[in-house]
């Protein structure tokens, strides 16, 4: 099921900015990346286990080299950890992706992140995530994820997308196309009612009511105006 969840983030975005003046060190958003992956994923044992086996903080350690490389003007070093981690994990971000505190990536494999994408803090995506483009425009040409987001496996943001337009701040998005079922987040996801299946049950017990009272008339019809006999008669 391809859905997103949205919230407000305002103090997180807040706390970060002004530390974003200056940038942080590469260790320390590691370190940052390396702590949520334990925080979030209830599977997760032990700082060393997530470290040695966990493809989304390879993948994320790759892109954190990358973007350095590439902001600081070495473009084509830049490409290489970014070639090495969608040859090994099949993730395809490109070094002058954005992302921002505290990214994971669960079963970091499958996904795409365009040049322009943009990704806050706290945010946490599921395997074959698309950020993809959404014009030829060179400025700015691919979705961007507010702070504080989670995106479930196989969504499609830009090309080809199941969402397509800008999601407000604290809202629940599941479906194709994508669709508001709520304005609460509930991380329980498996639980996240369906707009589809509900609008399909909904009209399946309107058209079986309609059956029902239709029959009754029916019914009532043939009892009311009862076929007449058949003439009695000698056969020839």
């Amino acid at each position: 099921m391809s859905f997103i969840l949205a919230t407000t983030s305002s103090s997180i975005t807040a706390a970060r900015r002004g530390a974003k003046a200056v940038p942080p060190s590469l260790m320390a958003m590691l370190r940052e990346d390396i702590a949520c992956g334990k925080a979030r994923d209830p599977a997760a044992r032990s700082t060393l286990e997530i470290v040695l086996t966990y493809p989304g903080v390879h993948v994320i350690v790759c892109h954190r080299l990358a973007n350095r490389l590439w902001r600081r003007g070495f473009r084509f070093p830049a490409r290489l950890p970014s070639w090495a981690a969608r040859l090994v994990m099949n993730a395809n971000i490109h070094p002058g992706a954005t992302i921002g505190w505290r990214f994971l990536i669960h079963h970091g494999t499958g996904f795409v992140i365009g040049e322009t994408g943009e990704v806050g803090d706290e945010v946490t995506l599921y395997h074959g995530v698309t950020l993809g483009g959404t014009s030829w425009a060179p400025d700015k040409c691919h979705p961007t994820l507010e702070s504080g987001v989670l995106v479930g496996a196989g969504c499609r943001v830009g090309a080809d997308a199941v969402f397509i337009e800008d999601i407000p701040p604290g809202l629940t998005v599941i479906g194709i196309p994508g669709r508001i079922v709520n304005g609460r987040i509930d991380l329980d996801h498996h639980l996240i009612s369906n707009p589809v299946g509900d609008a399909i049950a909904s009209s399946s017990t309107a058209s079986h009511s309609s059956s029902c009272e239709f029959h009754g008339c029916s019914v009532s019809l043939r009892r009311t105006h009862p076929r007449p006999p058949f003439p009695r008669g000698r056969m020839q």
